[in-house]
């Protein structure tokens, strides 16, 4: 199991925390998508963050995504996650190239600029949960912190990180989700703030080779810290010659007969994943006659 999440509970169930490492996942997405190092960081950050907040839901067939959209160069990001934290994703402009940071970091909130976070839980219902806030920093982790404070009224510290090689492929690459119970005591609540205070960074605490449990035990080894469970994440898309065909019929049987009149072969993109799927002429017109049955 190289990518895989680890659950726990500290300080006599006041605390819950999520931890992983997304290396493998991060690195895939990069090659797929062809992602600059400023883009391959913010694709990274949020499939980590989409992978632990997957299996948060309850329910086999819960869908997430997270959605950030922004005025910078890179425009946003959109990751889909399930309960299974199988996670894919995509940014809007993957050759985006920006300065290093103050810091010297690269600069993700630069690239994606103000906007919003759309967090949508189809959780089976009528309508799917939506939370919108506005971005904070554009960093990705401040701005989920954000979120689970001011929409899911959950106090939350949110870090994620992604370190890549001089060669640009992806080095390290996971983070942790920390969340105070509605219960926890103001005791707790203050010794969980000192102590997230002495933490530089989540990219040092990567760089030094450490395994989300042992990210865990550094943060929450004062608080009784209890691992529940491990389970594996990884990258998947589930697109399908079948899946884009459904998508094609939704546009109107108008629209198709245009691309039939226009008798050139379709080839349709799956964002995700970055497969092309192409359609004849004879298969469009099998499409609309299908579209003309429902």
């Amino acid at each position: 199991m190289t990518d895989y999440i680890v659950r726990a509970s500290a300080a006599d169930g006041h605390i819950r925390a999520f931890a992983t490492t997304t290396r493998e996942m991060t690195e895939y997405a990069r090659e797929i998508h062809n992602t600059s190092p400023i883009a391959t960081a913010a694709l990274g950050r949020t499939l980590a963050a989409g992978a632990m907040m997957g299996i948060m839901m309850k329910g086999e067939k819960d869908l997430l995504t997270l959605q950030i959209k922004g005025d910078g160069p890179m425009g946003g990001v959109t990751v889909t996650a399930n309960s299974k934290a199988e996670v894919k994703g995509y940014v809007y402009n993957p050759e985006v190239m920006l300065p290093p940071s103050v810091e010297g970091k690269l600069d993700v909130g630069g690239a994606i600029g103000s906007g919003t976070l759309r967090v949508i839980k189809d959780l089976g219902l009528k309508e799917p949960y939506v939370g919108q806030t506005n971005l904070v920093t554009g960093e990705i982790a401040e701005d989920l912190t954000y979120y689970f404070a001011t929409s899911d009224q959950v106090p939350s510290s949110v870090a994620l990180g992604v370190l890549m090689n001089k060669d640009n492929t992806v080095k390290r690459a996971g983070g942790f989700i920390i969340q105070l119970m509605p219960f926890a005591s103001d005791e707790i609540i203050d010794k969980l703030e000192a102590k997230l205070g002495q933490i530089t960074g989540i990219t040092n605490l990567l760089d030094q080779n450490m395994s989300p449990e042992m990210i865990l035990e550094y943060v929450l080894g004062d608080f009784d810290l209890e691992i529940l469970g491990k389970e594996a994440t990884s990258y998947v898309c589930d697109c399908s010659k079948e899946r884009v065909e459904k998508a094609i019929m939704t546009i109107g049987a108008e629209d198709i007969s245009e691309m039939i009149e226009d008798n050139e072969p379709i080839e349709v993109n799956c964002h995700f994943c970055n497969k092309n799927y192409d359609f004849s002429i004879d298969e469009l017109k099998e499409i609309l006659e299908k579209s003309g049955k429902n």
